[in-house]
Order: C-alpha cells, then structure tokens, then sequence
C-alpha cells in the first residue's frame, strides 16, 4: 500500500503527458518537448509549460513552485546508459520579496525529473528567481549545464495588513491626503510673508559677490549626506527599501523649516532663505544623479520618479509668499511690524504642529517600524548639523552665517522624499520605504524643537548674570 501512494504522488508531481498540477497558484506542466528558444537553444528547465515567466504570490506566506527538467548526462548517453546525476539550485534576486528555503528532489517519472522548491513570501514587489541546473555525472565537479533568470515571483499585497487596519480603526486618511495639512497652509503663507520682511537686500548682495555658504550648502548636502546615508545602512544592514528610502531623504534639498530655526536661534535668515531657494533648484538635478547611483549600488531596478512638478511647486510656495513680504517691508511699515512681531509665536506654532502632524499621519506608515532605521534616522540630523558647522568653521563665515550652514544641512525637505517613495513604488513598497523620511523628518523635528528651547533657556538664565554685570 506504501508502495503505490510512493507512486502516486510520484505521477502527480511529474505527471502524465496531459496532465497538470498546482502548487498554490503556479501549474507544472509535463508536456512531452523540451523548450526550445527563438534562436534554436534547448532549455531543458522549467515552470509550467514555458509559456508564463510570472506567477503571483501573496504575501507574508509559505508555499511551493515545481521546477522540471529534461536534462539528460551526454556522457551517461555515450556509455548507453540513463542518469540522473544533476540537480537544481534556486536562488531570490530580492530575499526580502520573496525567500528560497530549501529545494528538494522528488524523483522522476518519465523523462522528467522534478524538484519542489519551498518559498515564503515577505514583502509586496516583484523577485527574480536564478535557477541553475547542474550535472553531477561529469568527473567529480558539478558542471553548470543551464541557468535561467527569466522566471519571477511578483508577491501581491495581502488585505490584512496591519498598517491598513491601523487606518482604518484610526479613521485616518494616507498622509498625504490629511485635510489638517491643506487647513495650515494660509498660516504657512503667512509666516512665509513675515520672513520676507526679514530680508536684507545687502546680504543677498554680499552673497552674489561671495556665495560660500551657498556653496558650502550644496557640497554637504548633496554630496556628504548621501554618502553618509548609504554607508550607514550598509553597516547597519538596513533592508534595500529603507536603505533607498535613507539616500533619498539625505539626497532631499533644505527643508522650509531651516530659515525658521535659523529666526529662532540667531542665525541669518537672509543667508537661510537664499540656501533653501538654491537648494531646491540644484535638487532637480541632484536628486535623480543621487537617485540613480546609490540605486545603482544598491541593487534597485526599479526607475525611480523625481517630482519635478513638486520641487517647481516648492520653488513657487517659497518664493512668492517671501517676494511678497519683500514688497510689504518696502511699502508698508506698519503691517511689517505686525507681520514681524507675529513671526516668533507663529513659528514655534508650526514646529509644535507639524511634530503631531508627523506623528498622527506617520502611524500607519510606522506601524511596523525596524529599530535599525529608527536608531540610524536619529543621527542624520545631528551629523547634518556637525557637518555644516564644520565646513562653516573651516571657512572663517562670521557666527550667524555658521549657525545657518549647520541648520541647512541639518534640516532636509523629507516630504519631496515621501514623494519619491510614493511615485516610484505600489502603495504598500512605498509606505515600508517611507519609515526612512518619516523618521529622519521626526528625528529632526524634534532634536531642533529640543536646541531652541534649550536656547531660549540659556538666554533666559544668561540676560539677568549679564544685566547684574553691567550694573
């Protein structure tokens, strides 16, 4: 009884010249030819019946796929015997779409020889498989005998994901379609105006004729960041999409915020605005060279979209509303002085704001957060700001112009990064590479809320020992 079972499920998984079998949602065939391609080759490997390279999957589950193969031992031929001295190796092009557990020999029945191969499926996104067929009837060394890498396992989104029940208990909406976002922007414009009145046309003067910190900007964000970011997640062995997702944060433009941290902390906003304004402009560049090359390292194919549009947008949202601040200081000085003395409590509003922004929009996205991206997104500020500080120094720029080169580089614009993320990959890809902005977006917020009040703690222990001085 043992012995007919054996061979049934033996004839099932080789099966007859007519039939077929299933493992999940792949079919094997045992259809008699072996493939034959355009150009006359012989494959003697393969799924199904040749003519399907991509099977779906769903995710986060294990299962099967079948692999068969025709191949016969030329040698074993030429002494007039059969053998079926080979085998089949199996490996994942992206371990973290799709695992390779371990591949097993089910024997053979017919001219064909089958191998099951245990699977487990991670994250959504398409994997390349590289099936090798070795000969093991040739001397003593395995000889490669064919190796395919058309077939691929595209790992579908399952619908119980933790992130979207999170959502949905929530009652929130994807992070970029929070209504609260749109509500702040006639505050932002506001503020926006305010430090037009800041302005000092002389300064931008004395930049045209020695524009170091700008450059100075340009060098450490475009250049050191992205370094920094790719040999962090290296060391800290970050999966591909958060390792991609950290590049692209790094790769990001000063973010709006830095001229507000520059108001606050005593540096020079005129200085600040301009490194922003440049910034963005060289992103439109840099970001898809930067994009493209560390991509490249690290082993993304997928092309990756730079929102040109949204850093055109950026451009306009800074520009107008501080042009117009410009005209105000110049044409009305009794609003200037209103807009100047709403500039400080509207500021901190915003910081305060858009951390629990972060936070609440974020949930979903960090519901499943790896501790390295957290631990390694909290040192890309902090190394910002040593980094921009240190070039500064280096180039004898007077104290407010030294604070302004550190927060610039400190403080990138994580949102044209998020949006990277969300063009580039399907909903659930993008969201997992994402954690990376959110973190270093929160990272930042929150260690440059922590300087200003420590700053404004300082100022406020100091005024009264230098008041006593003086007297």
């Amino acid at each position: 009884m043992r012995t007919v079972l054996t061979v049934c499920c033996l004839f099932l998984v080789a099966g007859g010249p007519d039939r077929a079998w299933a493992a999940g949602n792949l079919t094997v065939d045992g259809s008699s030819d072996r493939n034959v391609t355009a150009d006359g080759g012989t494959k003697y490997i393969r799924i199904g019946d040749g003519s399907s390279q991509e099977f779906e999957f769903p995710e986060n589950s294990d299962g099967v796929i079948v692999i068969s193969s025709r191949y016969r031992s030329a040698a074993a031929s030429r002494k007039g015997r059969q053998s079926w001295k080979q085998t089949v190796t199996v490996r994942s092009l992206d371990p973290e779409v799709l695992s390779i557990l371990n591949v097993t020999d089910s024997g053979h029945a017919g001219p064909a020889r089958s191998y099951i191969i245990s699977i487990r499926s991670g994250l959504p996104g398409r994997a390349q498989l590289q099936i090798r067929l070795m000969d093991l009837d040739r001397d003593s060394v395995p000889v490669l005998i064919e190796e395919r890498t058309d077939y691929a396992i595209r790992v579908a989104p399952g619908g119980d994901d933790p992130a979207a029940r999170l959502v949905q208990a929530g009652g929130l909406a994807h992070f970029s379609e929070n209504p609260v976002l749109f509500a702040l922007l006639p505050l932002i414009f506001v503020n926006k105006c305010a430090f037009g009145c800041k302005v000092e046309v002389e300064v931008l003067r004395g930049l045209l004729r020695s524009p170091v910190p700008l450059l100075l900007g340009v060098l450490a964000q475009f250049l050191v960041m992205p370094l920094y970011a790719y040999c962090v997640a290296r060391l800290a062995a970050l999966p591909t999409a958060l390792a991609l997702g950290l590049v692209i944060t790094c790769s990001a433009p000063g973010g709006g915020g830095g001229y507000l941290y520059s108001l606050l902390l005593g540096g020079d906003v005129t200085v600040a605005i301009s490194m922003t304004l440049l910034s963005t402009v060289v992103a439109a560049a840099a970001m898809p060279l930067s994009s493209a090359l560390y991509g490249w390292l690290l082993g993304v194919h997928a092309a990756l979209h730079v929102p040109f549009v949204k850093i055109l947008g950026t451009l306009l949202f800074i520009a107008i509303p501080i042009s117009l601040g410009m005209l105000v200081k110049l044409r009305l000085p009794a609003l200037t002085r209103v807009l100047l003395t709403l500039i400080r409590p509207i500021s901190l509003v915003l910081i305060v704001v858009g951390i629990f922004m972060a936070y609440q929009m974020g949930a979903s996205i960090l519901a499943d957060v790896r501790p390295q991206i957290v631990a390694v997104g909290v040192t890309v500020p902090l190394l910002g700001l040593l980094v921009g500080g240190g070039l500064a120094r280096l180039a004898r720029l007077p104290g407010p112009q030294r604070k302004t080169v550190s927060i610039e580089v400190g403080v990138q614009n994580s949102l044209l990064a998020l949006a990277v993320m969300q063009l580039s990959f399907r909903r659930a890809e993008a969201d997992f590479a994402s954690q990376a902005p959110f973190i270093v977006a929160l990272s930042s917020t929150s260690e440059m809320l922590l300087i200003v009040l420590g700053h404004f703690a300082q100022r406020r222990l100091c005024s009264p020992a230098a008041s006593r001085s003086d007297a």
